[in-house]
């Protein structure tokens, strides 16, 4: 059930016909300039932010696959993240003309969904202190 409404979500967001930042790209670079003015470095831009964003996005992604699948195949949620966001990527080009498909997005998600199945993994795989 949490993962379908996960996919409600995430379909929301990426499927909105116009990018979902639209409305807020100008107050983002507003908090961008004050951060940068009090010292946070300059590499944390828009860009960087938005990257960001793509990788925290798909993190669920594989957690809640992983964690629905059996230890020996918590990999496979983070293929399906891979298919998954290159599906995505692909609809945006082709049906959303106002959408901006990137292979550097494909890379985020990517990164979040294995980022996600990696903490499944390390999650199961912890050692246990044996029991009094």
């Amino acid at each position: 059930m949490l993962f379908l409404l996960y996919i409600g979500v995430l379909a929301l967001v990426v499927f909105w016909p116009s990018p979902v930042d639209e409305g807020s790209a100008g107050t983002l670079k507003v908090i961008l300039r004050k951060l940068h003015g009090a010292g946070v470095p300059g590499w944390i831009n828009y860009g960087f932010v938005e990257t960001i964003a793509n990788v925290v996005m798909f993190i669920p992604f594989g957690v809640i696959g992983a964690a629905w699948l059996d230890r020996d195949r918590t990999w496979l949620a983070a293929a399906v993240g891979i298919a998954a966001s290159c599906t995505i990527e692909a609809a945006q080009a082709l049906l959303l003309p106002n959408r901006y498909a990137t292979i550097y997005d494909v890379t985020a998600n990517s990164l979040g969904a294995a980022l996600g199945c990696i903490a499944v993994y390390a999650w199961r795989s912890r050692t246990r202190p044996p029991l009094p």
